[in-house]
């Protein structure tokens, strides 16, 4: 088998270990104090713009004209709207816009 194949069993293994630690973790409380469940509402968004926020360095039009879209769209619609419209945008962006 692959280096590759070895590396991403290895990160599914990590991933799923963190998840159900963290699960083992937090279920051992009765309550959670509501700070920590802001922070943990956070963490998507967080790790979402470290996936972003790294590009946007090196962004063309084609990457800021669907972060633009995005942002709009996020502030009337939901979630999955918002990465669609975003992607949407990307694509054709870079398909049309040099």
């Amino acid at each position: 088998m692959s280096t590759t194949f070895w590396i991403i069993l290895a990160g599914a293994v990590a991933t799923y270990l963190t998840r159900v630690g963290g699960h083992l973790v937090i279920s051992r409380f009765e309550t959670i104090h509501p700070r920590v469940e802001a922070g943990l509402n956070a963490v998507p968004a967080a790790v979402l713009t470290t996936l972003v926020a790294p590009e946007l360095l090196h962004a063309g039009p084609a990457e800021w004209a669907a972060l633009m879209v995005t942002a709009i769209v996020s502030l009337r619609d939901g979630l999955m709207a918002m990465f669609l419209a975003g992607a949407a945008v990307l694509i054709l962006a870079r398909q049309f816009v040099r």
